[in-house]
């Protein structure tokens, strides 16, 4: 049994994160979907970015879109929105055969919206009816304004993938509003057993912040400074591990319970951006120590063949949880701001994710003038 393949028995499932046409038409995604590599598709505005901005394969389509008068965002929407069927329908056969569990491929709203909730709402009912699959996730970010969103659109019949959640205590918001969300289903008379969501906790980027702050500590004649050494590297998964403990708790209490009577999944905890970013870390730090049943890695091309090769897969989960506890408490005692900085990733992810957004339209825009020119 490979790593992968010990991963799955084990209760976590393996999401790809990337999509790019030239898998869809080649076959290699298929074929790692009938290897059973990975068991869905995540997708976001950097990975559509580097997928059509930084290749020609799009061109074919992209140009009779543009003589048909169509703006970039137009043009954008209908390549991506084509990817994200062709990928669900290679998925429905596993999103059926796994009772629903699986085989879910994810496309995001406007990362414009972050903070407009009845334009997330919008755009997230919107992208629902235009993709039509059955095993559609849409993505909606866990800001303040993005909670009642996700609530309301749960409450549509809408499968969810919040993302961009760096802290404990978000976490346990968007799990109040994925429960709010089908209890007002309920409450309208719908059904609930085929609402699925994951929550999308954002990993690596975690400790690339605090190792920064750990570092500009390092610059200041302290006693702690050599002891501060010792915890970079470690918030990241002691707060995956956290985490996880309470996503226990919540879905184990009379309230998840009702639910779960009526049908209701449990939201999964995803752990996203699970690349290392720190050269000196262990290339698959973030999959080996997060492997627990009932969750979701989704895993960037470089790291799932790192994974492949040399990762280890064993329940690691929920060992250790003293010490992922005295881990925030060691970082506040070095006067660490846990808050603050997760506050700052949530605000730097929604930027990076926006900025990324108005690059690719940017080079949409330049192939759009480009073949116009050169019909006329």
């Amino acid at each position: 049994m490979n790593p992968i393949e010990k991963l799955h028995s084990l209760g976590q499932s393996i999401w790809y994160d990337n999509i790019e046409r030239r898998l869809l038409l080649n076959g290699e995604l298929a074929a790692m979907i009938e290897r059973g590599d990975i068991r869905g598709v995540t997708s976001n505005p950097s990975i559509f970015k580097n997928a059509i901005a930084n290749s020609s394969d799009y061109d074919e389509a992209l140009i009779p879109l543009a003589r048909q008068g169509l703006s970039s965002e137009e043009i954008y929407e209908n390549l991506a929105v084509a990817d994200i069927q062709a990928a669900c329908d290679l998925f429905l056969p596993l999103y059926r055969e796994s009772n629903q569990g699986d085989g879910y491929v994810s496309l995001e709203v406007s990362p414009y919206l972050a903070h407009d909730t009845e334009g997330a709402c919008a755009d997230a009912a919107r992208l629902w009816r235009r993709v039509d699959r059955p095993n559609l996730m849409i993505k909606i970010p866990a800001t303040k304004e993005g909670l009642p969103a996700i609530a309301r659109s749960i409450a549509d019949g809408i499968n969810v993938n919040v993302t961009l959640i760096f802290s404990i205590e978000r976490y346990e918001e968007v799990v109040d509003a994925y429960l709010s969300g089908l209890e007002l289903r309920l409450k309208a008379g719908e059904p609930i057993a085929h609402v699925a969501s994951v929550a999308s906790f954002f990993v690596s980027r975690i400790d690339t912040n605090v190792d920064d702050r750990i570092d500009a500590l390092l610059f200041v004649a302290s006693e702690n400074a050599q002891w501060a050494i010792t915890l970079k590297g470690e918030l990241a998964i002691a707060s995956a591990k956290l985490a996880y403990a309470r996503h226990k708790e919540l879905f184990s209490g009379e309230r998840w319970k009702r639910l779960e009577a009526r049908g209701a999944r449990i939201q999964r905890p995803l752990w996203a951006s699970t690349s290392t970013k720190n050269p000196a870390y262990h290339d698959t730090m973030y999959v080996d120590a997060l492997i627990g049943a009932n969750t979701v890695n989704t895993i960037p091309p470089k790291t799932l063949e790192a994974f492949r090769d040399h990762g280890v897969a064993e329940p690691f989960l929920e060992s250790g949880l003293g010490e992922a506890r005295s881990t925030f408490d060691y970082l506040s005692a070095l006067g660490i701001l846990i808050e603050e900085a997760t506050q700052e990733l949530e605000e730097a992810g929604v930027k990076s994710f926006a900025d990324a957004f108005t690059d690719l339209l940017a080079s949409v825009e330049k192939r759009r003038v480009a073949a116009l020119q050169k019909r006329s």
